[in-house]
C-alpha cells in the first residue's frame, strides 16, 4: 500500500524543496501539495494522509488551526503532523504540540533530517 504525504505551505520554494526531498524516500510515497490551510485540510482528508508537513503561518487558516481540525477528525487519527516554522520560539513549539502536532521543525531545515524523519514515520505507520 502506498504511503501518502501532504505538504501544506504558502511558500512555493519551500513546497518545491520538500517535494523534491521527499521524492527520494523508499517506497515512492504519493506526494500532494497545498498552498493554504483550507486547501490543505481538503487534501489531507481526501487522500487520508499518513504524513503532513504543515507550515504555521499561512493565509486563510494557519497551521495551528489546520492541525486542530485534523486532530478533531477521528478518521485521521493515524495521520502524523510535522509542523514547520521560521519561528523557533519555545512558545510556538508548545502551542503546536498542544494542538496535536507530533514533531516541530524550524526553517531553514536540513533536507537529510527531513528524509530521516519521514522515513522513520512512514516505516512505523
Amino acid at each position: 500500500m502506498f504511503k501518502t504525504i501532504v505538504i501544506v505551505d504558502d511558500e512555493v520554494h519551500i513546497r518545491a524543496l520538500l517535494e523534491q526531498t521527499l521524492e527520494e524516500l523508499e517506497g515512492e510515497p504519493r506526494i500532494f501539495t497545498a498552498v493554504n490551510g483550507v486547501e490543505g485540510i481538503t487534501l489531507i482528508e481526501r487522500e487520508r494522509a499518513n504524513l503532513v508537513f504543515l507550515d504555521v503561518m499561512m493565509p486563510l487558516m494557519n497551521g495551528y488551526e489546520v492541525c486542530a481540525a485534523v486532530r478533531g477528525n477521528p478518521d485521521l487519527a493515524d495521520t502524523t503532523i510535522v509542523m514547520l516554522t521560521a519561528k523557533g520560539q519555545e512558545s510556538d513549539r508548545t502551542r503546536g504540540l498542544e494542538v496535536g502536532a507530533h514533531h516541530f521543525v524550524t526553517k531553514p531545515f536540513d533536507p537529510d533530517e527531513i528524509i530521516a524523519l519521514a522515513q522513520k514515520i512512514l516505516t512505523v505507520s
